[in-house]
Formats: structure tokens, C-alpha cells, sequence
């Protein structure tokens, strides 16, 4: 199968994140996290658009349908699709003002996990992984964070993966999927020799993690021992994250960065756009519907 990596549209993002499939429209959507707006893309007809955001929008997920569940700088709220209104839910415990909202994702019975991230060189950092479920206060799971990525679930539910970029590494841990229980932390991959701190990740059918090196310009397949099976060069600098999608879910779109407003700048022409990587022979999961 020959693999094909194209360019979609012309829009460009700042800092393109969270890219997620929604199978009843058969739409992409991502967030563009400092010129804050949740973007969206139609394969059938090649249409992009944007819904303009109130604040930074670090993640979205599915929510019920016609709604993303988002997560803003400093709360979680619900975006309806057909008005672009956005309202607030919840708003995480404890979070300090150098915090906001990152990389967000859903577990396999519709909890919101989003983790928090802090400027570089706060010490002891405090950004945190926070979990919203329903009829429940949000809980705090990981404490000592500076940049939370990478959040993604095993098929089944039972393994969380997550990473702090800074520390060079993907963690695992058992996950409970009925109680939401945590288990010890693991590292699953030290990406020092893939020369890239890891940036977002999911999950294909198989349980394969499918990770993006921001800094290396690629994609890493790992698996779930933690062996690296693949990695994809990309036309496009900075990558961020990618999300299966596409009818049979089998393509991979990655989001990327031209401006993260620190140390990830870019004048590539083609910085900060959307990519398709097709012919990769594998199938990913349909991201479970936010319960909030």
C-alpha cells in the first residue's frame, strides 16, 4: 500500500491542536489554541470554516450530537455546533494563574480527562491532569505538570496514556474503565533518541500509539510495549496531533504549528496547516461521545 501525505485547504492555524472525527457529520474538527477557534473540514466537499473561540481553546471532543465538549483556558465548556455559542460547565480545581487548559480527550465511558500546562522555568511546576464526569466535582489524577499531552486510551479503556512534553516521555497507567480507578505510573517510551519531545496521540484498532514529535517533524508508531514500529516524515514542520478519520477511519489528519508563541516559530509556507496521511493500512477507533 503506498503511503500518501497531502496538504488540505489553505487555511493555516497558529498553533492547530486536537484534531477529532465526528462520524454522524463526517467532519474533522480542531482547535486553533491561540487564535482561538474550533475549525472544521468536510472531505466530501474540501470545506473548511471556523467558529471563533471566547479564549484559548487547548482540546475539544465530541459531545452530544450537534455539540464539542472544549476546553478553554481556564473552563470546560459546550460548543453548539449550530448557533457557535459557547457555554461554560465546569471549572478545573486549584488551577493557578500561570495555568490554563491543554490536551483534552475522552475515556471510553464519556469522562473528559484535560491537562493543564505552565510557562518554562516554574518550578516546582503545577500544572495538573484533571478528570469532568458527570454528577461528580472535577478530580485532580496528576500533579507536577508542565505541558500535558499525549492523552489517549488502550481500545478496551483499561490503559491512559499521557505525557509530560518536557520530560521527554510517554507514561502509561492502568486504568479502571468502569470506576475511573488510576493506577501507578509507567513509562511506556523515553522519545530523547526520536530527537522530539512527544506532542498529541491516539490510538488505532490494534492498540498501536500513534504519537507526533513535534520537533522531528514526523509521526511515531509505538506499541503497547512500548517498541518503536514506525516513523512518518511530514511535509510540514512542528506537527502536533493526529486523529484517525475519514469513513473507515483510516486516515490519520495531523494538525501543526506556526507560532506556538514560544519556542516553536516557523515560516514555512505550509506551517500551521492540516495534513491527510492515507495508505498507512490501519483503522482507529471512534472517539467515545463526552457524557458532560
Amino acid at each position: 500500500m503506498t503511503l500518501e501525505i497531502s496538504i488540505i485547504g489553505e487555511n493555516r492555524c497558529r498553533l492547530g491542536e486536537s484534531p477529532v472525527w465526528d462520524p454522524e457529520l463526517k467532519r474533522l474538527f480542531w482547535t486553533d489554541v491561540l487564535a482561538p477557534a474550533v475549525w472544521s473540514y468536510d472531505p466530501a466537499t474540501g470545506r473548511q470554516s471556523a467558529i471563533g473561540a471566547p479564549d484559548v481553546v487547548g482540546s475539544v471532543v465530541l459531545g452530544a450530537p450537534g455539540s464539542l465538549i472544549a476546553g478553554l483556558r481556564r473552563s470546560v465548556s459546550r460548543l453548539d455546533l449550530a448557533t457557535g455559542a459557547f457555554s461554560a460547565i465546569l471549572t478545573p480545581p486549584g488551577l493557578t494563574e500561570s495555568e490554563r487548559l491543554n490536551d483534552g480527550k475522552t475515556d471510553r465511558r464519556g469522562r473528559f480527562l484535560a491537562g493543564s500546562l505552565v510557562p518554562t522555568g516554574v518550578h516546582p511546576p503545577p500544572g495538573k491532569l484533571f478528570r469532568f464526569a458527570p454528577g461528580r466535582p472535577p478530580e485532580i489524577l496528576v500533579e507536577g505538570v508542565e505541558i500535558s499531552n499525549a492523552i489517549c486510551f488502550s481500545p478496551t479503556g483499561d490503559r491512559l496514556y499521557f505525557a509530560d512534553s518536557l520530560r521527554m516521555a510517554i507514561w502509561t497507567y492502568a486504568y479502571d474503565p468502569e470506576t475511573g480507578a488510576l493506577g501507578p505510573r509507567e513509562t511506556l517510551v523515553d522519545t530523547t533518541p526520536l530527537g522530539s519531545a512527544p506532542d498529541g496521540a491516539t490510538v488505532d484498532a490494534e492498540g498501536r500509539i500513534w504519537v507526533a514529535l513535534v520537533q522531528a517533524g514526523q509521526i511515531a508508531c509505538i506499541s503497547p510495549e512500548g517498541r518503536v514500529e514506525r516513523r512518518i516524515d511530514l511535509p510540514v514542520p512542528f506537527p502536533s496531533c493526529p486523529a484517525f478519520g475519514g469513513e473507515t477511519l483510516s486516515t490519520l489528519y495531523v494538525t501543526a504549528i506556526a507560532d506556538s508563541g514560544g519556542r516553536l516559530v516557523s515560516d514555512h509556507p505550509d506551517a500551521g496547516r492540516l495534513m491527510a496521511v492515507d495508505g498507512l493500512g490501519v483503522a482507529g477507533i471512534a472517539e467515545t461521545r463526552c457524557s458532560l
